[in-house]
């Protein structure tokens, strides 16, 4: 977010300069509309925390951070190009193979990544942000972080063609470094064991992948988690501005002197004032009681009883085997893709992330990405019948007369288009 330049007035207290100073940006901040904002938090400078390798705290989850690998699988990677990928001891390593990468099937705009890499004396690898599955100029196409030898024109935390990194970092030792990045807007930081070794400002190629690369020499990945950054809440926690409840039809919508969103009795719909196309949208929920059933519908069709893509709620799960759903389970896409794991639990607090571009969408829940569709119907203006990527409404659903369901946080933005 970029602060308009104002000069003050001589005839200004300090005081007044003073409260100027603290707590505009922060009015600004709270008010800011979906979209990219440029200004981080220092709430989202912090990293995450961990419990185990792979494994988010609770706190850490609640606060939005992803896991994008976990612990387990290339779940929600995609190797562009021919190299032995593979989970070794819980981490993603490769030995041999073509130069190329092993990157996100899903994109993002503004986030905080955070990693941690294991290379031996010699390799040469990175880290690719905003990137194209296979970038053609890396000072255009994506921001590579580098992570090479003293030898390399952009040695570790050096971001290639673009800018070196400021302080130098230890040769490859073949023990476990943390790397930390924030992207917002033109700007790329990057930590390497918690020091700043790079701050740049230029050039923004827009929204694009997370990727991995294979170069020369054995590389291994873990702990790679990211926060998206620059989302706005659509839900205030105080009333239901910014939504509308023309068909809320048999269900009951109210906010709790707590600041939630409470959904009980028939079916019914509220129904966002904004519009989203490719976005990235956090939720945290909770439902009241065993087995209830409900939803956050997506790129509606506006004014429509639930007519768009609809992510899941439902955590009853099958002889006790939580990769066995029943009725689609939370967060998979209703009637195209089951949940491969059901991650939350009745009756507690659970976070959802819903992250769309184009044809393709992903599910996280409580940190775990649970669905990888990518739509390869015909296009359409009906999601029911087609491929729809026309900016829509969000719908949270009444289902039926069990139905009792809070929302806390809502928030969203829009990713900016590559460039």
């Amino acid at each position: 977010m970029k602060m308009p330049k104002q000069r003050l007035k001589s005839g200004f207290s300090l005081a007044m300069r003073m409260i100027l100073t603290t707590m505009l940006p922060l009015a600004i901040w709270a008010n800011e509309p979906l979209g990219l904002c440029q200004t981080v938090p220092p709430a989202d400078l912090a990293p995450p925390e961990t419990t185990a390798d792979n494994t988010l705290s609770d706190a850490s989850i609640a606060a939005g951070w992803l896991r994008l690998f976990d612990g387990e699988s290339l779940f929600g990677f995609k190797a562009e190009s021919k190299v032995d990928w593979k989970v070794v001891d819980n981490a993603v390593t490769a030995t041999d193979g073509d130069v190329g990468l092993l990157r996100t099937t899903s994109q993002f705009s503004d986030f905080h990544l955070s990693l941690e890499y294991r290379v031996d004396r010699g390799t040469n690898s990175g880290v690719f942000l905003r990137t194209s599955p296979k970038p053609k100029n890396v000072s255009a196409d994506c921001f590579e972080v580098n992570i090479a030898p003293s030898d390399n024109p952009f040695a570790t935390g050096g971001i290639v063609g673009r800018q070196k990194a400021t302080i130098s970092v230890a040769e490859n030792s073949g023990d476990w470094q943390r790397m930390r990045i924030v992207c917002s807007g033109d700007s790329v930081k990057v930590w390497i064991n918690g020091k700043l070794v790079n701050d740049h400002q230029s050039g923004n190629p827009g929204r694009g992948f997370i990727g991995l690369q294979f170069n020369r020499g054995s590389i291994g990945f873990k702990n790679v988690f990211l926060k998206p950054l620059g989302l706005a809440p659509m839900f205030n926690r105080r009333n239901l501005d910014g939504w509308d409840d023309s068909q809320k039809g048999a269900s009951s919508f109210e906010v709790t002197k707590g600041g939630d969103l409470k959904m009980t009795s028939g079916r019914g719909q509220l129904e966002s004032k904004q519009l989203l196309g490719d976005f990235v949208l956090q939720a945290s929920c909770r439902t009241n009681a065993e087995g209830l059933n409900s939803g956050i519908f997506f790129r509606s069709i506006p004014g429509d009883f639930t007519n768009g893509y609809e992510s899941q709620i439902q955590n009853q799960i099958r002889a006790g085997d939580p990769t066995q759903p029943v009725d689609c389970g939370t967060g998979g896409i209703f009637r195209r893709q089951n949940a491969r794991r059901v991650n939350a639990q009745d009756m507690k607090w659970f976070t959802k992330t819903i992250v769309a571009v184009g044809p393709h969408v992903s599910v996280w829940v409580n940190g775990l990405q649970v669905t990888d569709w990518t739509d390869k119907r015909k296009p359409d203006a009906n999601p029911r019948r087609g491929l729809r990527l026309e900016a829509g409404s969000i719908i949270l659903q009444g289902h039926d007369p069990t139905t009792d369901i809070l929302f806390g946080r809502i928030d969203a933005c829009e990713l900016s288009p590559r460039r």
